[in-house]
């Protein structure tokens, strides 16, 4: 979990605006000293994980990752962007820390789940009448 938000974070610095609690820090130890950054990482990685358990069920995931958008759209004001980036960081740190074991069948399915994350999300954005 810490190696993908110090990837994320160093990756994507502009991210940090909507973190009052760490966004002047600049080391990534520091960072992975944050317990708040940790208690973050942790709920994006649990949202995951029930998307990842409830694949088969379309209302289930729906439901987690509209209640994901909306939050980030309307109390937390993120560009849905940042799914797509944070996305493709997780990817990128699955495929590094698995190796080999990152077969080409899972990587085409963390590429859906990526897509799916994205494509709900966005959704939930409009739904509440986002404007960026």
């Amino acid at each position: 979990v810490s190696i993908l938000s110090q990837r994320f974070f160093v990756n994507f610095p502009s991210a940090k605006q909507y973190f009052s609690q760490f966004k002047h820090m600049e080391d990534p130890l520091e960072m992975e000293r944050s317990l708040q950054l940790r208690k973050h990482a942790r709920r994006v990685m649990g949202a995951i994980n029930t998307v990842v358990e409830n694949i088969n069920d379309s209302e289930k995931v729906s439901s987690v990752l509209a209640l994901v958008g909306k939050a980030h759209a309307l109390k937390h004001k993120v560009e849905p962007v940042y799914f797509k980036k944070l996305t493709g960081v997780m990817l990128e740190v699955i495929a590094e820390e698995y190796g080999n074991d990152f077969t080409p069948e899972a990587h085409g399915a963390w590429t859906k789940m990526k897509t799916l994350i994205y494509t709900h999300v966005t959704a939930a954005y409009k739904e509440v009448g986002w404007a960026q």
